[in-house]
């Protein structure tokens, strides 16, 4: 007995039987076939329209969980896409940091504290411990006659015969000697280039708080952005047969090197 026919909405009845066409529906075997609208043959092979509701709302739910994850990766790649690139490009600079030469150039400076402003280093230095940073006023005279900013956090290296301040930057050093008996300051300060300074943000070396948090950030955003292609590619693996090998291929080959050149 033939099974009762499906109810074809309006706007398909002015189309021939064979142009009835609309939807990709899943089987439970999991294969696709497409149906291009609703169909009013009275035929037992095709799905009841119950059995095709049930096929569209398992699928609806896939596209919605396909269409989340899409969403988490383009938003995971285009926030690390910047750092990403940085850190593959100072990566190759890394490898290769003995073949690729820097010369340094170095900016020493010398002067004499103003005696007001001796006295009042000296002071300091009487009651200074290994926390105690330059005097407010010795730090806004070496802002204005140096360019020197950003003292206000450093604690200086103190003692009788002179007072040092360390002060490391990302592609360079730099140190600051204050004399508290003679007032003399010396400062220099070396530049090893752009591509040391790369290599530097790269290491968060002397980079300070903030670029370590943003170094963070990026760790877990380019975890999101490989968790969240991972799942694409588990999604599409069955369309796309090269998949899994291409997968195990980028696992198995460092592992060989590991087994294999590691001593």
């Amino acid at each position: 007995m033939l099974a009762s026919p499906a109810i074809v909405p309006p706007s398909c009845l002015a189309f021939d039987q064979k142009a009835r066409v609309a939807h990709w529906l899943r089987l439970d075997a999991g294969r696709e076939f497409s149906v291009f609208g609703w169909l009013t043959v009275n035929s037992p092979d095709f799905p009841s329209a119950s059995g095709t509701s049930s096929a569209h709302a398992a699928l609806a739910g896939r596209s919605a969980s396909l269409r989340l994850f899409l969403t988490i990766h383009w938003i995971s790649s285009a926030l690390c896409l910047v750092g990403m690139l940085l850190f593959a490009a100072t990566g190759v600079t890394l490898n290769h940091a003995g073949t690729i030469e820097a010369q340094a150039s170095i900016d020493r400076r010398q002067a004499v504290l103003p005696p007001s402003l001796l006295v009042e280093l000296r002071t300091t230095l009487a009651s200074a411990n290994r926390q105690t940073a330059l005097p407010p006023s010795v730090r806004a005279w070496l802002a204005g006659e140096w360019g020197l900013r950003g003292l206000t956090g450093i604690a200086a290296e103190w003692s009788p015969d002179e007072v040092y301040l360390p002060l490391p930057r990302p592609g360079g050093d730099a140190w600051l000697r204050l004399d508290p008996e003679s007032g003399e300051i010396e400062y220099e300060r070396s530049d090893r280039g752009w591509i040391a300074w790369a290599n530097d943000l790269h290491k968060g070396r002397h980079t300070g708080d903030a670029w370590a948090w943003f170094i963070d950030l990026i760790a877990v955003g380019s975890l999101v952005f490989s968790f969240s292609g991972l799942w694409i590619l588990h999604r599409h693996a069955a369309q796309r047969a090269a998949t899994w090998p291409l997968v195990a291929a980028g696992a198995v080959l460092p592992l060989l090197i590991i087994l294999l050149c590691f001593h």
